[in-house]
């Protein structure tokens, strides 16, 4: 059963959380746990994701990066027949979506020993970046304790 929020209040007092609260409102009912998977910040603008995969191979593995969304998913292709006395490994068709910051992009992806390993670095371009806004009075005057007016660069 799913229970609805009204959002609404949080957009009349802050500015662009809309985002955040569509995530909120479309979030999965059933969150499967499968496969395992870490997600580690390794420098200030780095991230790694981990992704548990035993029994898949290159082959059976699929990652896409688009704006704002990160898809991994594997189908393990089919293999002769075999007899298993016990079945254990978790090898049934999967896709994990998960949407990384703004500014996101993957560089680098690698399987090794059962993990997935994909590499984010966020890219934060100039106009987006924060600025500084000097505030000059209206009437020109110095500021109090100010000497001279601020000097212009060319």
């Amino acid at each position: 059963m799913r229970t609805a929020f009204d959002f609404s209040p949080l957009y009349r007092s802050s500015i662009g959380f809309d985002r955040v609260s569509n995530l909120l409102e479309n979030a999965p009912q059933a969150v499967d746990g499968w496969p395992a998977y870490d997600i580690e910040r390794s420098g200030e603008n780095t991230n790694r994701v981990t992704v548990a995969v035993a029994g898949f191979s290159e082959d059976d593995l699929d990652s896409s990066h688009e704006p704002n969304l990160l898809i991994v998913s594997g189908e393990r292709k089919q293999q002769d027949k075999v007899e298993y006395l016990h079945r254990g490994l978790p090898v049934r068709p999967f896709t994990r979506r998960s949407e990384p910051a703004d500014h996101m992009t993957v560089t680098s992806g690698s399987l090794e020993n059962g993990l997935l390993t994909i590499d984010l670095l966020r890219e934060v371009p100039e106009e987006v970046k924060p600025r500084r806004i000097t505030i000059a009075r209206k009437n020109g005057a110095p500021k109090a304790g100010q000497v001279e007016k601020p000097k212009q660069a060319a």
